[in-house]
This record gives C-alpha cells, structure tokens and sequence, in this order.
C-alpha cells in the first residue's frame, strides 16, 4: 500500500520511491522516531500505522485525513 501510495502522491514517478526509504516516507505513527517523521514531511503526509482506530488520537477524526 505505501508503494501505491508514493506513486499516487508522485504522479507515477518512481524516483521518489526509489530514493527514498520507506520509514521516511510512510514513518510508523506508534514510534517516537516515526511520529517526529510525520510531522517534518512534507504535506500530504504519508503515514504507516497497525494501531486500532479507536486508539488514534481524537485530532484525527475531526481532520480531513483518508484511512
């Protein structure tokens, strides 16, 4: 899915995907190092996670952000 994504957000440009890890364009959101990552990218953010919904925090259901 983050391979998917990354294209989508490069217009199918596979460059970014090559070049860039992918803890740093789709970091962990559940890790410290993760969420600080997620917060310096660039938006439209990419952002991993395998945490339930309900244990996100409460900003993000009253944000515009796709699941």
């Amino acid at each position: 899915m983050l391979e998917i994504l990354s294209l989508i957000r490069q217009d199918g440009d596979p460059s970014w995907c090559r070049s860039v890890p992918n803890w740093d364009r789709g970091p962990w959101l559940e890790t410290l190092l993760g969420y600080r990552r997620a917060r310096g990218n660039a938006r439209p953010r990419i952002i991993s996670s395998h945490l339930p919904l309900h244990l996100f925090p409460r900003a993000f259901f009253g944000s515009r952000a796709k699941v």
